[in-house]
């Protein structure tokens, strides 16, 4: 996906408004809320954080190195690389990690700033919802990440998992895919392109 220099700088502004958004949510979290089971499989709410903090500051390096220590496996290596991290700081200092980078516009190798933007969506939405919390997705910023999603492949493979769908956005205009109507607010569509709600359960 090639985005304008006038979009990529408004998904900046969006990135940071969400990281600012997510830390005052997390502020609110219990001790036992932070252990709580995350989206994620294997994740507590904690790891997720980490994972957010380290995939927003990654250089290339690193990467590797971590990579080589997971036996070449990105999903170990970003199982592993959070949960170390989580497990040697406290809420606090995540938090106050969080609140420090609201404004860091890094790419690690090979993407942008929907990038960014894409993942705190999703996994905000991978913390939030295990406790009962709502998180409203503004809707530009929900569009940019679900077009992202569908055009990358790798690593949720929207376009092949879901073939044989035509996805329409009834809040916004966008429209993917060809076949059986599925029809959602964008925020479920992006959540559904990226695995965390299946068709059956968008469907009337």
């Amino acid at each position: 996906m090639n985005i304008t220099d006038t979009t990529e700088e408004l998904a900046w502004r969006a990135v940071a408004a969400e990281r600012a958004d997510l830390a005052d949510l997390l502020q609110e979290l219990t001790e036992a809320q932070w252990d709580h089971p995350s989206l994620c499989e294997g994740w507590q709410i904690r790891d997720v954080v980490a994972h957010i903090l380290l995939t927003s500051q990654a250089k290339l390096p690193w990467l590797l190195w971590q990579t080589a220590l997971a036996r070449g496996s990105i999903a170990r290596m970003n199982s592993g690389t959070a949960i170390r991290y989580a497990g040697r700081r406290s809420p606090e200092d995540l938090i106050t990690e969080l609140r420090a980078i609201t404004g860091l516009r890094h790419q690690p190798i090979a993407t942008n700033a929907v990038d960014r933007l894409m993942d705190l969506l999703v996994h905000g939405h991978d913390i939030a919802a295990p406790l009962g919390i709502h998180r409203d997705m503004p809707t530009d910023a929900a569009r940019w990440s679900a077009d992202r999603v569908w055009q990358m492949g790798w690593p949720f493979h929207a376009r092949r998992t879901l073939a044989g769908h035509r996805l329409t956005a009834t809040d916004t205009n966008w429209s993917v895919g060809t076949g059986t109507p599925v029809r959602a607010p964008i925020a479920d569509l992006l959540l559904l392109v990226t695995g965390r709600k299946s068709v059956t359960g968008l469907r009337p």
